[in-house]
This record gives C-alpha cells, structure tokens and sequence, in this order.
C-alpha cells in the first residue's frame, strides 16, 4: 500500500506538505496542490484510520455507553447513532455494562474505557451515574452528551423527554376510552425515567377521580420475560380490571404472550397500552398501542450538539421534544368489540397506525 511518504516523493514535495493538503489543513499553493493530488490518484493512496488521526488530531471516534446491549430498545438507537456518524465520516465504539459491579460502577468503568481509548467524545445513555460522577470527569465532561437523562452538571448537554407527561398520556389514552380499572406493570423503581412515567400516570388517574390505592401494580424488569410473569401474576391475583399499562414495550409483549396463551383476548377481555413505540410494538399480535418517545429526534439533535463540541461545527440543536399515543389494535373502549381499537385520536395527542 502507497504511504504518505510516496505521496510526497512523487509529488517532489516535502512530508508535511503532503500531509497538509491530505489533512485539509493548513495552506499550500494551487500548483503543488495539483500535484500531491495526482500523485494520490496515480498511487491509489487511501490514508488509514491511524494516519488520518495523527493527521486531524482527532481519533474520529465517538464513544457511546449503554447499559444492556439486547432487546428492542438500544438496538435502533444504536443504529440513528452509526447511521449519522458514518455520515459525518466519524466511527462509533460501543461498551455496555459488564462486570460483577452495580450499575453505576459498570457506567464508571465503561466510560473510563471509551475515553481511554481516544475517543473525541462520548454519548451516554445512563441513569445509574451520579452529578458528582459526571464531575468526577473533569474537562472531559464538555466532551460528553447524555441521551434520556438529565444532570445538573451539564444541562446543555442532556437531551431527554418528559416521561412525566408520557406518563399522563397513557392514563388520558385509557380513560378517554372508559377504563378505570386498571392494573399496572412497572419498570425498576431505581431509574427515574421510569419512576416519572409511573408518577405521571398515578396522577392523571388520581386527578379523574380514580383510588390509586387500588390500582394493581407491580415492578418487574423492562424485560419479556418479565412483562409475561408479571402479566400472570395479575391473572392469578383476580384483580379485576378492563386495562393494562406496561412501563414499557418489552413487558407489554411479554404480558400479550402470557395473555394469548391463558386464552384472555386483547382488546375484547383486556386492553393493553404500552410504553416507548419501539418496532417491537407494531409486530406484536395484536399491534401495540404505545406511548411514542421521539427517540429519533431527541438521538439526532443530541449528536448534533455533541459534533459541534468535538468538530467546532454548526449543526442545527433542538431540545424539545413532543411526546404522543401511537393507537394501534390493543386497546379498544371498555365493552366494545376488538375492531373499536383502530379508530380515534386522544384530544389531538394521538396518532393511528
């Protein structure tokens, strides 16, 4: 393979010259320009990953940070973020969290391996870590943009949605659609963005005359797996109830599975609203009603700002971020047949698929 060094040599010019007009910096003649670029094109001179960085600087990587790499959640995240850095010519670096320590230490020590590793900068998607965790970081921390989270620290820097108001939704959905006796599957009660959801919804039913204290809840996981067992302990329990609001999509999809095999019909027996509208929730049988985050857009401007930080470019940054009910074939009004499901919006909130 041709070197920076041929480039030069059949150039007739010196190294750094030839590395200047590689690089894009610094100012070198019309005519010497003409001619490190000939030579590239007659070599077929392609600058490695190593040169290009020893060239710029810049090691053109962005480390992020997960806590779990499976599921339906991560995985289309993931891909907005591969997707716009090979755009920007940037690549990604992926850690997650391993190990036999908590969460916040597999953060700790999944970002310690990100920035240890060169990267320019980091995207996290964490609620584990603590403020003093992200000051722990010193100068790094202007490096860093958090997904899904907020720290006081470095407010400019999160990009998040109101689970809160998520929350709200799920109940007006459910009660616009006459349920008031409901049962609910929660996600762990140490994430925040979880306990917002939950106290959202708590509230919106609280607020329509409904006796929370009533209400069925349960705690499980933001797995499947979770969602089915939860599900059958609600059928075991003979809690009375017309709906179901799971914290997330992965626990609703469990708690359909664990429906359909116990023979309870969805929408007809019981309406299910989920959380999140991940594509898990449009391939469901029946097709998830959920509450949709717009990932997409709070991911996109997130990288956005982070880009800037690291490039000193100009990209377009917006932080706020509308949340609504994608309405699908899971939910349908108290005594109406499944075919009501797909039909209505919810005061302007609401979308149908």
């Amino acid at each position: 393979m041709a070197t920076i060094k041929d480039v030069a040599r059949l150039a007739g010019v010196g190294l750094g010259t030839a590395s200047r007009v590689v690089s894009g910096k610094g100012s070198v003649s019309p005519a010497t320009l003409e001619r490190v670029r000939k030579a590239i094109d007659e070599l077929g001179f392609r600058p490695s990953h190593a040169a290009r960085a020893l060239l710029s600087g810049t090691s053109r990587m962005v480390g992020v940070y997960i806590p779990v790499l499976s599921g339906t959640f991560y995985t289309p995240i993931l891909q907005i973020i591969d997707t716009e850095l090979r755009a920007a010519g940037l690549h990604m670096v992926v850690a997650f969290g391993v190990g036999l320590g908590d969460a916040r230490n597999q953060a700790i020590e999944g970002i310690e391996f990100l920035i240890e590793r060169g990267c320019d900068g980091l995207i996290m998607m964490t609620s584990a870590l603590l403020d003093e965790d992200i000051a722990a970081l010193g100068g790094k921390r202007r490096l860093i943009v958090a997904l899904n989270h907020d720290f006081k620290d470095i407010p400019e820097q999160c990009f998040t949605v109101d689970h809160a108001q998520g929350g709200r939704l799920a109940a007006q959905t459910l009660l616009e659609h006459g349920h008031r006796d409901i049962a609910v599957i929660a996600g762990p009660s140490a994430l925040v963005d979880n306990v917002a959801r939950i106290d959202g919804f708590m509230h919106e039913l609280k607020a329509n005359g409904v006796d929370t204290d009533k209400v069925w809840l349960v705690e499980s996981d933001f797995s499947p797996q979770g969602g089915w067992h939860a599900a059958k302990a609600l059928v075991e329990s003979k809690t009375p109830c017309t709906a179901l609001f799971c914290a997330n999509d992965e626990m609703a999809v469990g708690a359909l599975s664990y429906f359909q095999e116990a023979g309870i019909s969805v929408p007809r027996d019981l309406s299910v609203i989920g959380y999140d509208d991940t594509p898990s929730a449009q391939f469901s049988a029946p097709r998830l009603t959920s509450v949709h985050m717009p990932w997409r857009e709070m991911t996109q401007n997130g990288i956005n700002a982070l880009l800037n930080r690291c490039y000193d470019l100009k990209r377009p940054v917006a932080r706020s971020f509308p949340v609504d009910v994608t309405m699908r074939a899971s939910l349908a009004r108290v005594g109406a047949k499944a075919k009501s499901a797909k039909s209505g919006k919810s005061k302007g909130k609401s979308k149908s698929e």
